[in-house]
């Protein structure tokens, strides 16, 4: 006979491909547990393909799950498919957490506030500031810019390789960003007093660009949303020219925030301890 309490279960997910590499699980697992939550939260590896039927089965109820997560290649698909995206998603074209709520499938992305949070734990005050550099135009660059402008930063300087897809950024989100080469990183750097590396240069140890930060404005913060090292080659050179820096675990941590309380009905925390035990984990991997 089935445990009558399973009906009470919670269930969310986080879906990608591949998808076995998430430490989503881990750090919503700490707040299941910390909570009593009679919960889960599970990986569900689906392919581009069948990631229309997933949705569906979430919507129809069929999946016994109340929600979940989104990440790469899924986002953008996953804002197209929900019937309520907010306008976080709207802006932004992808999202990354979805949940029922009154039969329908409703969409946000926290990447945004997952970035902010992180520098208002790490640096508060980082956001007094006139002008922010972002470097890189991919997907992650979008929800840091969408998210900066909206804390008022008033002059957001987008800079990539290839000019044109910096130019998309400043064409999505306003006045306020402005689209150079890579040449002109030196001169945008001047004053500044936020710097954003949105690029994979220097994950797992890769190559990184050397870079002088003398340009930007005293005072001013360093960071970098690859966490894989922790310290990534570009923090420590940073660090080496005598700027703060933020490393970008946080954002990880911070933007998991928003969906549980969807789900599981409370807010919860990033504390010392969840830190120290996604670290550990890191560590364990090599």
């Amino acid at each position: 006979m089935a445990d009558s309490r399973e009906t009470f279960l919670v269930n969310a997910f986080v879906t990608g491909w591949p998808v076995k590499h998430s430490r989503s699980p881990l750090i919503h697992g700490y707040w299941l547990k910390k909570f009593e939550i009679a919960g889960t939260y599970r990986p569900e590896a689906v392919t581009e393909a069948d990631f229309p039927a997933f949705i569906q089965s979430l919507k129809d109820g069929s999946s016994g799950f109340r929600g979940g997560n989104v990440t790469i290649p899924h986002k953008e698909l996953a804002f197209k498919l929900a019937d309520r995206p907010d306008d976080l998603a709207e802006e932004l074209g992808a999202s990354n957490t979805l949940w029922m709520e009154d039969g329908l499938l409703h969409a946000t992305n926290t990447d945004g506030h997952g970035f902010t949070a992180n520098l208002d734990d790490r640096h508060s005050g980082w956001d007094k500031i006139g002008r922010a550099v972002i470097l890189g135009a991919g997907g992650a660059s979008r929800a840091v810019i969408q998210a900066i402008r909206d804390r008022g930063v008033g002059e957001i300087h987008a800079v990539n390789r290839t000019v044109s897809r910096a130019q998309e950024l400043a064409d999505r989100f306003g006045p306020k960003v402005h689209a150079h080469p890579v040449e002109a990183l030196h001169e945008v750097m001047s004053g500044a007093g936020l710097f954003v590396n949105t690029t994979s240069l220097g994950m797992d140890g890769g190559e990184a660009l050397e870079i002088d930060f003398s340009p930007l404005a005293f005072g001013a913060v360093v960071t970098d949303i690859v966490y894989v090292p922790l310290k990534t080659p570009l923090l420590v050179q940073a660090e080496e020219q005598g700027f703060a820096t933020v490393d970008g675990l946080g954002m990880l941590l911070h933007q998991a925030v928003p969906g549980f309380e969807k789900w599981f009905g409370r807010r919860p925390v990033v504390d010392k301890t969840l830190r120290d035990l996604v670290i550990a984990d890191m560590e364990s991997h090599g």
